[in-house]
């Protein structure tokens, strides 16, 4: 996460009024989750959702081992502790399907940053977009980066009258829950399809970068070291 992109969540969280509701989907080892927490009023409830479990844990960590979870995990109530948030921040760990129940209706803020895989981030957006209030705002980690996550954009999102596209912080786009009419869905669609040619400059990167070429990433403007977020 960049400090852009933490700044939205900052402005997303604060913005929401006290009795409201915030969730995310994949907490990792907490940053998000802090940045939200630390933003929100009192009043506000913040759900992370993760079940530290080693798999999805970042860029080519798709399966993992149950000792990475737990370290995880470990890290996680450390980083909530260091940062006096614990005591605003309830966590389930479970993964995101079966963590539904777990939270209720009428989401202010949703920030969905959980297994990057087509399968996984579609069902995350269908089933918990759903729960996101009309006006709600929905954070999506990776778009326009990850290929699952564009794929699952393009599949319920693209196309969709649910949610208007707003914009995006470098590969976290945002979203506001509104019905949208036909020539509307149209416009929604093409912004969201402007951003496929920087889709593509991402892809190339992580190509380049695996197949440990990543200092030729300088002429696109990358930093080499870092993968494109």
């Amino acid at each position: 996460m960049t400090p852009a992109q933490g700044e939205r969540l900052w402005e997303a969280a604060a913005a929401v009024r006290p009795g409201g509701t915030i969730a995310e989907i994949g907490s990792y080892r907490g940053k998000s989750a802090i940045v939200m927490a630390a933003a929100a009023t009192d009043g506000v409830t913040v759900t992370a959702i993760d079940p530290h479990a080693g798999n999805d844990r970042g860029p080519q960590q798709i399966h993992g081992t149950v000792d990475e979870g737990q370290s995880d995990h470990d890290a996680f109530l450390a980083n909530l502790a260091a940062a006096g948030v614990s005591d605003r921040v309830r966590h389930v760990r479970a993964f995101s399907h079966d963590a539904l129940a777990e939270v209720p209706e009428d989401l202010d803020v949703l920030y969905i940053d959980g297994a990057h895989r087509v399968g996984p981030a579609r069902d995350d957006i269908v089933s918990w977009g759903a729960k996101v209030a009309p006006g709600g705002t929905l954070l999506i980690h990776d778009s326009f980066s990850s290929v699952g996550v564009t794929g699952a954009l393009v599949s319920e999102l693209f196309f969709g009258s649910g949610f208007r596209y707003l914009g995006r912080s470098e590969s976290q786009a945002r979203y506001r829950r509104e019905r949208l009419t036909g020539g509307e869905r149209v416009r929604n669609a093409g912004r969201q399809l402007a951003q496929l040619p920087w889709f593509a400059r991402n892809v190339l990167i992580k190509a380049l970068i695996v197949a440990h070429l990543g200092k030729v990433t300088k002429i696109f403007g990358h930093d080499p070291e870092t993968w494109p977020y």
